[in-house]
């Protein structure tokens, strides 16, 4: 299990916006503020967990933030619902359809997703599965 995921943002204030609108369907919520002298970043949690943690921030190294070829952040939703909503919020808020909510039987018989880029071009994906709700009630 990873203990968090950090993206650069160029326009921090519209990214921000984007993702406050988009993973409250995944479940998270901002906890931290746009404070460019935090090196931790902009914070989107789960509930009172502490991890883990999706942030964002200007690059460190001060150059131009840029998506990678190959990278995909998914978020795992509670529902086919909350994919869809997560789906349609993202393109909404000015991201791009990357491949719309359905089953994807080549992954597993269970595996719903949904595949966006961001407004800067980072892939994401919003995903449910069946496995995730027995996991919980166990």
């Amino acid at each position: 299990m990873f203990s968090h995921v950090m993206i650069g943002a160029d326009d921090l204030d519209a990214m921000i916006a984007f993702y406050d609108a988009v993973l409250v369907h995944a479940g998270l919520r901002r906890t931290t503020g746009p404070d460019e002298d935090d090196p931790a970043g902009v914070i989107w949690q789960i509930g009172q967990q502490r991890w883990p943690q999706f942030a964002l921030r200007h690059p460190l190294n001060e150059k131009p933030a840029s998506a990678g070829n190959g990278v995909q952040v998914s978020f795992r939703c509670n529902s086919r619902g909350a994919v869809n909503r997560a789906w349609n919020s993202a393109l909404d808020h000015g991201g791009s359809d990357e491949g719309a909510p359905g089953d994807r039987p080549v992954y597993s018989d269970d595996f719903y997703a949904a595949y966006v880029r961001d407004p800067e071009g980072n892939k994401l994906c919003f995903l449910f599965c069946e496995a995730f709700a027995e996991a919980a009630a166990n």
